[in-house]
């Protein structure tokens, strides 16, 4: 090259322009740049040669501002359409004279420039530049704009993403969610993948933890997750909320119900007083209560309410419910099985108002054997909706204007006493009642009350007769049954204190209820045969009982042979039992949670059995919570001794929870007060 030679050469990937000044050994050469500065420049470094003119480097900067004029980009769009016609390759000279109409050095590097910034009408072959096919270009161009959009969601994204975290309210755009959503898996995630990277990325970028937990509370801090974010339910397949095309039939039905095929059958039992007995918050009331005189002899009817009146086979409902399989009851709410407008309206037996029941009249010897039967299709009106405490305080009292639910106490009581006659086994231990409104966490302990025992045993009777009518007619029911437990010998389970560490010895003895087509006998209810059929709105093995029932008495074969019901109960297990798990899960996460807000708490508890006795770790319940948890003694204890605990350490997103002894002589004059006052 001669001295003079305008050369563009790339340093860090920059353009810089200089001019030759001399060689350099044998194949490199000296450059000297606008600012003076010489470059030593080996010929692989050279990416463009100004041709024919010299220049010295004082000139560059006017070279440049000659040259800037000419880069219109949109030029190229023109010359590719005449130079693809044309199918011919291209040099910068070439470009020049299309454009410019001329091949000046300016003009020269204004075309090689133009060429070597192009990204879709031209590519590098050689020496020379290839027109593109229209397909490719408009490929290009198409993954151009979609690069774009994506950094301009970026852009977007990174500044709503400020404007949340400095507190202020942020209109997610559809594109943000998307990345949001990223962050949401990995916030459930169990530990990161390959498949979280994006969310790591930011969380990085943000300068915050880089595990799901950084994500977790990034979300909880942006104001989109709660600090209590129900993160089992989010790992589940459980959907909180019903799809519009669900909605949409569930309103249909309510303004176009059905024809009722069991409107022949229907018996008009609207003159019975029906009782509905429920805790207060419930809204899916399934099941009645009523009592009826026939000459000398009391007969017991128990009304359960009829989705099916509702649902036909197959439709979007019961396809809907099929695949939730059971309502979840979660502390701060339930997730029900069936759209809120169709459980709690017209499927629900509620007060006042002519509802439709498949119901179960039942004749009872005196010792509490069923003597006699009948189920038939039903109108009803309920006539109270009463909660647990209210008939509680009934029986208590002995309300002699409620003689008819006196009565049916006494039935449940003989019934109760059947059934521990035929071997049934009845577990007295507390359960916690959980309940969250808001940030407020409320826990009692759940006690088998007068009333709740009233209401089981007529379900457990309406089971009975169920399966007794499935058994008998031949009908392929989703019977339930239980083998017998493997007690330890009587000697052995007389040495534990009586009450309730003896039935927790007998309830870890307790095998699993099983499901099939077939009946055989339930061991801790006592009977030979037992379908549940009480909760049609809420457990969808109920309604296929229902179905299988209904279908029966109006002379049709059942629509599901003892094959195709097993199929189906073969594909509810899984979700039944993902539905149980997310329950106990925020079932035991709210219990640490109010724990850790009673920390400075003491509370009564009784030891009910050893996990691992060689270390000291048992078994303690809470008496006023009605909680289990283990607990490890640096003592001696006794089963059934009552001690005293408190929270030493307790982590309820980590499922973590340390109890530890207070000795009573170490109690406060308030902690003592407290305890006296539970």
């Amino acid at each position: 090259m001669e001295k003079g030679t305008l050369i563009e050469f790339r340093v860090n990937n920059q353009r810089r322009l200089a001019v030759i000044d001399r060689p350099e050994g044998k194949k490199h050469w000296i450059a000297i740049d606008q600012h003076l500065q010489a470059h030593t420049i080996h010929p692989r470094q050279l990416t463009f040669t100004v041709p024919e003119e010299r220049f010295r480097p004082q000139e560059i900067p006017t070279f440049w501002r000659q040259v800037q004029p000419l880069l219109d980009a949109d030029s190229l769009e023109v010359a590719w359409e005449i130079i693809r016609e044309e199918n011919r390759p291209i040099t910068p000279a070439d470009l020049a004279e299309l454009l410019f109409s001329e091949r000046s050095a300016v003009a020269c590097y204004a075309a090689y420039y133009l060429l070597s910034e192009d990204r879709f009408y031209f590519k590098l072959k050689g020496e020379t530049y290839e027109p593109r096919p229209a397909a490719q270009v408009a490929e290009l161009k198409h993954q151009s704009e979609r690069e774009a959009q994506r950094l301009a969601e970026e852009v977007s994204f990174r500044e709503h993403l400020t404007q949340a975290l400095k507190g202020e309210a942020v209109a997610w755009s559809a594109s943000d969610r998307k990345r949001l959503e990223q962050l949401e898996r990995y916030a459930i995630a169990i530990e990161p993948s390959g498949q979280h990277q994006a969310a790591i990325d930011l969380l990085s970028e943000l300068q915050r933890p880089t595990q799901p937990l950084g994500a977790f509370q990034l979300l909880v801090d942006l104001g989109l997750w709660s600090e209590h974010e129900n993160l089992f339910l989010r790992r589940s397949q459980i959907d909180v909320e019903f799809s519009a095309k669900v909605l949409a039939v569930a309103h249909e039905r309510l303004t176009s119900p059905p024809t009722d095929i069991d409107a022949p059958l229907r018996r008009d039992l609207t003159h019975l007083k029906v009782y509905t007995i429920d805790d207060e918050s419930t809204q899916e009331i399934d099941d009645g209560l009523s009592l009826e005189v026939v000459g000398d002899r009391q007969k017991l009817w128990i009304h359960i309410a009829d989705p099916t009146r509702w649902v036909m086979v197959d439709d979007v409902l019961d396809q809907e419910a099929r695949r939730r399989a059971t309502t979840v009851y979660l502390p701060t709410g339930m997730i029900p099985m069936f759209p809120t407008e169709l459980a709690t309206g017209p499927m629900s037996l509620v007060a006042g108002q002519t509802c439709c029941a498949l119901s179960f009249g039942i004749l009872l010897a005196d010792n509490g054997e069923v003597l006699e039967y009948e189920i038939c299709p039903s109108w009803i009106r309920p006539t109270y909706r009463l909660s647990y405490d209210d008939v509680d305080m009934i029986l208590e009292q002995g309300v002699t204007g409620e003689a008819d639910l006196l009565a049916i106490a006494q039935w449940g009581q003989r019934r109760s006493e059947w059934r521990q006659q035929r071997g049934a086994i009845r577990i007295n231990i507390p359960e916690p009642n959980i309940k969250v409104a808001g940030e407020e966490v409320e826990i009692s302990p759940l006690h088998d009350s007068p009333a709740r025992q009233l209401v089981a045993e007529m379900m457990i009777l309406a089971g009975e007769v169920a399966a007794h009518f499935g058994a008998r007619e031949g009908i392929p029911l989703p019977f339930r049954s239980q083998s017998p437990p493997e007690l330890p010998p009587e000697e052995e389970l007389l040495q534990l204190p009586a009450g309730m560490v003896r039935d927790c010895a007998i309830r870890r003895c307790m095998p699993r209820s099983e499901m099939s087509t077939q009946p055989n006998p339930h061991a801790s209810l006592g009977l030979d045969a037992y379908c549940q059929v009480t909760s049609p709105i809420r457990r969808y093995t109920d309604l296929l009982a229902h179905r299988q029932i209904k279908a029966h008495l109006r002379g049709e074969r059942p629509p599901l042979t003892p094959e195709q019901l097993n199929e189906i109960l073969l594909g509810l297990m899984s979700s039944v039992q993902e539905s149980a798990l997310v329950e106990r899960q925020t079932n035991r996460y709210w219990c640490l949670e109010y724990l850790r807000r009673h920390r400075e708490e003491v509370w009564r508890g009784i030891v009910l059995r050893w996990l691992r006795p060689e270390e000291g770790l048992g078994l303690v319940l809470l008496e006023d919570l009605g909680l289990e948890l283990a607990m490890r003694f640096q003592r001696q204890a006794k089963l059934g001794e009552s001690v005293l605990v408190r929270v030493s350490r307790v982590d309820p997103r980590g499922d973590q929870i340390w109890l530890e002894e207070v000795p009573p002589d170490a109690l406060t004059s308030t902690e003592t007060v407290a305890l006296s006052s539970t």
